[in-house]
């Protein structure tokens, strides 16, 4: 079976769809060690004004910004686990 090689031009929407789809699948990979070091880095070397400004309230655990770029890691570890659990059986 041959695979045949359109010029961009000439592509139409369902033959961009499989770049498309993979685009989006190595983009929500990355959201999740992106926020992780992002939690390191600014735990590292302080949030500067940015984080002062986060935690001006002070009451709350999750005042500042590492706790939230380590909260939005957490939120973005699904396509991580489904990669991990590898192919669903039916």
């Amino acid at each position: 079976m041959t695979t045949r090689t359109l010029h961009p031009s000439m592509m139409t929407p369902r033959d961009e769809a499989p770049a498309a789809l993979r685009a989006v699948r190595w983009l929500s990979l990355a959201a999740a060690p992106t926020f992780a070091i992002m939690a390191l880095l600014t735990g590292l070397f302080g949030g500067g004004p940015m984080d002062a400004l986060c935690s001006v309230a002070g009451v709350s655990p999750l005042a500042g910004m590492v706790p939230m770029y380590l909260l939005m890691s957490a939120f973005h570890l699904a396509p991580w686990l489904k990669l991990i659990a590898g192919p669903r059986r039916a």
